[in-house]
Formats: C-alpha cells, structure tokens, sequence
C-alpha cells in the first residue's frame, strides 16, 4: 500500500524539505504541495489523498481550518500536523490528527507518522482493527536491551519528543510519541488524563485533591495530574472498570 500524500506549509523551505524526506520513502507514491490553505482546499477538491502534512499557522485560512474541511469529505486523508508549537495539540487530537509533529521535523518521527498512516489504511481496507501494538516495549540502552511489558506500566509522560513510562521498578524513556501510545494502547485501559498524561485505569486505586497539583490520580509508581477536561471521563472509565472487576487488578 503507497500513499497520495500533500504537504501544506508557507515556508518554501520548510514545504520543499518536508516533501523531499516524504518523496523518499517507499510507503509515499506521490507528493504534492500547496503553499496555503487555501491552495490545499482546490487540491483537496480534485484530487483524493491518503495524507495530508498540514501546518497550523498560515495566513489566510490556516491549518484548523483546513482540518475542518478535511472532516467534512466522504473519503477524509489522515492528518499530520506539522508546527512550531505545541500549544495546538489538544485540538489537533480532538480534530482527529493521527500525529502533531514539531519542528524542525527529525527524518525518524516523520517514518513513524508513515509507518502509522499505512497501518491505519491497511486495516480500515481489511475491514479489520489494527494488530496489538507494543505489549512489550524494547528499550535500547548504550549497551543493553531492556523489555518491558505493557501490563507492568502504570502510567506515561510526555518528555519531548520522549515518553517516559512509569513502572514499580523505575521509569524508562522511549522515543515515541505519547499520542501514539495513546492510540495502540487504548484497548488495554490507557487513557489520557492530561496533554502530557495517560493513565492504565486498572493501576488507579483513588482520586484526591491536592494542594499542589489539583486532582490527581494515584497509583503505585506516582500521582498523575488529571486535567480538568479529562477529569469526567477519567471517572466513568473507573466506574465502569469497578464494575467490570478490573479496578485494581493491575495492583494486586
């Protein structure tokens, strides 16, 4: 499976050298390029991408807008934003990105944006979930190779371009992104709490206030800050994790 892909960025520089490392790869059939918004809705109109890279901030109608007319066509591209700030990003999820790049764009997260758009295709066109991904993390160290299982996790923090899992023996960095492992780990009960945040609901054996952080969820490993957005939810998957037996379960 090779994708259509577009590029939609301002800063010729940027735009030629984020078409260069896509053009590059062997997943990427063809890409194209528009230098606003408002060139990327004409092209989107005529032509049927798989992806599309979109900046966020264009003059003119900038790339939420863009996201916003994507949504609305009956075979919508996946979007990866591609920005210089971070500040966009729980939108950009709650729009339905499958990844928030920030700039400058290293050549081994771009794979990994890739690598996550023909997984995505593959099994949306097999009519199938995607496979179980990452029940065992392998983290490379300078000279040795620790495994860690995913049950084992209690909960993740965004570090950069880094996350850093959290387990009763210590904590471990990984260069993924935190909205990835958001997205492969939500059938085993990982959910977000916070932008930075995911929790694995069956490690939270309370909620409390603090005077600190506000609420937070605690667990074995460490207290997780929960954002007052994700506090509703947090508490219904709890709920239904009672219910269901699995609250807790993770800890005994």
């Amino acid at each position: 499976m090779t994708l259509q892909v577009l590029v939609v960025e301002d800063e010729p520089s940027t735009r030629e050298e984020l078409g260069a490392f896509l053009a590059e790869m062997p997943e990427v059939a063809d890409v194209l390029a528009a230098d606003s918004g408002e060139a990327a809705v004409r092209l989107l109109g005529s032509v049927a991408f798989d992806a599309v890279f979109l900046d966020i901030s264009m003059p003119g109608l900038d790339g939420m807008a863009v996201a916003r007319v994507i949504s609305m066509l009956s075979r919508p591209p996946a979007i990866v934003f591609v920005t210089a700030s971070e500040s966009h990003a729980i939108e950009a999820f709650g729009i339905g990105a499958v990844d928030y790049l920030l700039k400058p764009v290293r050549p081994e997260r771009l794979t990994d944006s890739v690598a996550r758009i023909v997984r995505l295709r593959r099994a949306s066109a097999e009519g199938a979930p995607p496979a179980d991904e990452l029940a065992v993390v392998q983290i490379e160290h300078s000279r040795r190779t620790v495994f860690v299982r995913r049950d084992d996790i209690q909960f993740a923090e965004a570090h950069g371009d880094y996350v850093r899992l959290h387990t009763a023996d210590g904590t471990h960095l990984i260069r993924l992104s935190l909205s990835y492992l958001e997205e492969v780990w939500a059938p085993a009960g990982f959910v977000r709490v916070h932008r930075g945040y995911l929790v694995a609901v069956g490690w939270v054996h309370d909620l409390r206030v603090t005077s600190s952080a506000g609420l937070v969820a605690a667990t074995p490993a460490g207290d997780v800050p929960v954002s007052r957005r994700h506090a509703r939810g947090l508490k219904e998957q709890l709920i239904e994790a009672a219910r269901s037996g699995q609250l807790g379960r993770a800890a005994r």
